[in-house]
């Protein structure tokens, strides 16, 4: 390994100290919201650190091995576990490049996932649910918190318009590559004639803002609404006004939260959410503007961009972006998307 990688894996060592030696400290857990910031902080680094520090007995023992070298008697069993270790060794040398060079510094951000019914009207909405189950379910394998923040239904089942915060360990790095227009061919129950149908949902993953990255936002940029929220068909599920709307006049940008039933905290929810959304604008205004922006196959991630196509009647589900299809539709639909998700991590190095 080169000297700076190193050196930054050192630096990860000092910091999972400090962070190690703070959870020890019982007055920690009084402050909850430092707490979880500290324990997300330690589960990104512990596995790096545990992997370095068997990579430095690996390379003990290998120049241990090497002192076996001139016994004759020793000779051959010494050559077979170098061989053996430095193929371990590689292998480590290789997951130290893939988790720390030019690694995405959102990759460990909590996200905004919006999920919208496109073309294909009840079909769309129906195929906007499907997908949601398949991110809970991703979600929950992953042991990460969903909270709804806005949800729209659908009249015939499925869903309109919805809006998750998602937290937990790396969940923009693993979902970063889910942005985009999913694709769903399937024959309708309503449909007499056994046509198969073709509809579309969009998939939109921002990540959280933390605030110590907000960008700076004038209050009298800001227009805030309050209204009651509504469940399917426009039905008001409170009482009071506690929905909240707000709009960045200068962009046109708009965030909204009615799921929570303080007008408080739909109004914070919101509020990151539109931080989170005019921070994205900037970096990919910011990316336009670079002209050595690498171009990979997986595309910019756009959401007008068509990026999947799930094929109910063949069992097939193909990204776009790379040219892979499977043909294991129904258990990829159960939360096991992570053949794609891998394939896509692997195209986006290249």
């Amino acid at each position: 390994m080169n000297d700076k990688l190193i050196e930054k894996i050192n630096e990860l060592c000092s910091k999972h100290k400090i962070i190690s030696d703070q959870l020890e400290d019982q007055n920690i857990y009084q402050d909850h919201a430092l707490l979880k910031k500290l324990n997300k902080e330690f589960s990104q680094i512990d596995p790096i650190v545990n992997k370095y520090n068997l990579y430095k007995n690996l390379i003990n023992d290998i120049e241990e091995s090497k002192l076996c070298l001139k016994d004759k008697e020793l000779r051959m069993m010494a050559e077979e576990d170098i061989e053996k270790n430095i193929a371990k060794k590689n292998i480590l040398e290789d997951y130290f490049e893939n988790e720390l060079v030019d690694k995405d510094p959102n990759d460990s951000k909590d996200i905004f996932l919006e999920i919208r019914a496109g073309t294909g009207g009840d079909e769309a909405a129906i195929f906007s649910g499907d997908l949601f189950k398949m991110y809970s379910k991703y979600a929950e394998k992953n042991s990460w918190d969903i909270e709804l923040l806005n949800v729209t239904e659908s009249d015939h089942g499925g869903y309109k318009e919805l809006i998750l915060k998602v937290t937990g360990v790396n969940v923009y790095g693993q979902l970063k590559f889910e942005s985009g227009t999913h694709r769903v061919q399937r024959v309708p129950n309503t449909e007499t004639q056994g046509r198969i149908h073709t509809s579309a949902s969009t998939v939109a993953v921002l990540p959280a803002v933390d605030e110590i990255d907000q960008i700076a936002i004038n209050p009298s940029d800001l227009r805030i609404d309050t209204y009651r929220a509504s469940g399917a068909g426009g039905q008001h599920i409170n009482k009071t006004d506690s929905a909240v709307r707000i709009t960045h006049i200068p962009s046109g940008t708009v965030s909204e939260c009615q799921d929570g039933r303080s007008q408080h905290k739909n109004k914070a929810q919101a509020m990151s959410m539109l931080h989170s959304r005019l921070l994205m604008s900037e970096q990919e205004q910011r990316k336009k503007n670079t002209a050595e922006e690498r171009k990979s196959l997986i595309g910019s991630g756009d959401r007008s961009e068509r990026v999947r196509t799930y094929n109910f009647p063949q069992g097939r589900i193909t990204d776009h972006r790379i040219n892979l299809t499977l043909y294991k539709l129904d258990h990829i639909l159960e939360g096991n998307i992570e053949p794609l998700i891998d394939e896509l991590k692997k195209a986006s190095l290249n």
